[in-house]
């Protein structure tokens, strides 16, 4: 899978690219608007054709789950530690039938050791970031953890495919999709990459069975 996390601020044009990247293939948009508030998060949804909302996840405001038809909620790392003890609680009040929950970790130990069981993971950063400045790549390897995890942090055309060998089962994109001059074309770029360095993996792991 690939998740494509929103530009914290907008940028030119941003839904009309937005609507091509869902033309594109992209399944999971992961919107992360940091500085909106609830009905700037209504206005930008109100914006984005119908068709495509379920393959929104929100990072904020969850409860916009129970208006639109949104493919899932997201627990960014501090959320994740306020509410996720008490699950039952938190989503008593929201619509979550057949809905994702992920959430974000930034440390592999903690990742493994956590109990709820999130439909994916998002781990960063595994190589350094190209939205922010100084925040270096970890090179973690998840092969030995039995999860889904997304590898996020500074993925591009060189770390494609470092980041598949080192276990994780998807990529996370921000800043190697938004950041470049074409955002469409550098996405379907690595949208081919990954599904070659996919299928390579799997191809390497049924040599390996087979000695």
């Amino acid at each position: 899978m690939i998740v494509l996390i929103a530009p914290e601020k907008d940028i030119p044009n941003e839904i009309e690219i937005l609507h091509q990247l869902f033309q594109e293939g992209l399944a999971y948009y992961h919107l992360r608007k940091p500085f909106k508030n609830y009905q700037e998060h209504c206005d930008y949804l109100d914006a984005i054709d119908k068709k495509y909302h379920s393959r929104i996840v929100v990072h904020l405001f969850h409860e916009l789950v129970n208006t639109y038809d949104l493919k899932g909620v997201h627990f960014q790392e501090q959320k994740r530690i306020d509410h996720i003890d008490n699950p039952g609680q938190y989503f008593k009040k929201l619509n979550m039938y057949g809905k994702t929950i992920s959430s974000s970790f930034h440390d592999p130990e903690v990742l493994e050791q956590c109990d709820f069981e999130f439909d994916y993971h998002l781990l960063s950063p595994v190589f350094s970031s190209i939205s922010k400045k100084g925040y270096e790549g970890k090179g973690f390897n998840v092969n030995h953890i039995d999860k889904y995890i997304v590898g996020m942090g500074g993925i591009n055309d060189e770390t494609v495919n470092p980041t598949i060998k080192l276990g994780f089962k998807g990529i996370g994109v921000l800043g190697g999709v938004w950041n470049m001059e074409n955002p469409v074309e550098r996405f379907v770029a690595l949208k081919k990459q990954y599904e070659a360095a996919v299928q390579e993996q799997k191809r390497t792991s049924i040599r390996n069975k087979n000695f």
